[in-house]
């Protein structure tokens, strides 16, 4: 697993970890059934608190997106309720947007984003 984390950042570190992991599952890095590491190790790797990993894995298990086993760590587990997906991505799109609109930006860049950041994945 690697995972580059920037200490220079104003985005806390547990959230470096965590949007890291989702682009990997998302660009199929990890998989269904993959393990991650143990808390330690990965703190270890990245040069961080074992509280800050294990707060990135919190908030993954509370997005669906990892199962936490006692004594085998994390594995990816992603949430088949497909609605509630939805549901949470329309209420974050909600704020991008209005953002968005807040800076002028256009529909067809909102688009235009959308469809190049998509096909990445």
């Amino acid at each position: 697993m690697y995972i580059e984390i920037d200490f220079d950042s104003e985005e806390a570190l547990y959230m470096q970890l965590r949007n890291q992991i989702v682009i990997g599952i998302a660009k199929k890095v990890y998989r269904e059934g993959d393990s991650l590491p143990s808390v330690r190790q990965l703190a270890e790797t990245v040069g961080i608190n074992m509280h800050t990993v294990n707060k990135a894995y919190s908030v993954l298990k509370q997005e669906g997106l990892i199962r936490l086993n006692r004594g085998k760590g994390a594995v990816i587990a992603l949430d088949a309720d497909k609605l509630k997906a939805i549901e949470e991505m329309r209420l974050n799109l909600q704020i991008v947007l209005a953002k968005a609109c807040c800076k002028n930006i256009s529909r067809e860049e909102v688009h235009g984003l959308v469809d190049e950041i998509f096909n990445e994945y």
